[in-house]
């Protein structure tokens, strides 16, 4: 335990100023005006409670009292769908890792369909991810296990760098 009072360093004012901006950085509000930080990992909510948590910022109720999707949530989906890239399931991966890499892959591809289906500009904007989606749904089918996705992991990954490609030749559709 330290009894005596700590003395000042005398560079710690200018090394505040950095760690403030950077504390600012992370926790800054973002465009819309939601409290974000960066760097959190998106937690899945289910559909009645997503429905029943005030409308995301980047929604605006309709007539109907329910949220309108609007082209930041493609935007969102498309940039959790693209943080699976710093990991993967390789041979030197844990199983726990590599189950977590194809479901977080599986989740995220889901997500960004259901943007896409929802989206102002139509699902016919977004027919070829789409079609690549539904192919792989087909595939899976109603299997969820590790097993199954570990069985069409190169399915699985290369519909993700399909729609990656397509995404980056539309950049009007995530920024």
């Amino acid at each position: 335990m330290i009894t005596q009072p700590l003395r000042r360093l005398p560079g710690a004012p200018l090394l505040a100023v950095p760690l403030a901006a950077l504390l600012l950085s992370c926790a800054a509000p973002s465009d819309d005006g939601s409290d974000r930080t960066a760097g959190s990992p998106r937690t899945p909510v289910s559909a009645s409670a997503s429905a029943s948590a005030s409308a995301p910022a980047d929604s605006a109720p309709s007539s109907d009292g329910q949220p309108e999707v609007t082209a930041e949530k493609v935007r969102d989906a498309f940039a959790t769908l693209q943080a699976t890239y710093h990991s993967g399931c390789t041979p030197s991966t844990s199983a726990g890792e590599c189950e977590y890499f194809l479901t977080r892959v599986r989740d995220e591809l889901a997500q960004l369909d259901e943007a896409m289906k929802a989206d102002p500009q139509g699902p016919g904007h977004f027919r070829e991810p789409l079609a690549w989606m539904a192919e792989l749904r087909d595939t899976l089918g109603t299997d969820t296990s590790f097993e199954n996705l570990k069985k069409h992991q190169d399915q699985l990954v290369a519909t993700r760098d399909r729609i990656n490609r397509w995404m980056q030749g539309h950049p009007e559709d995530y920024r």
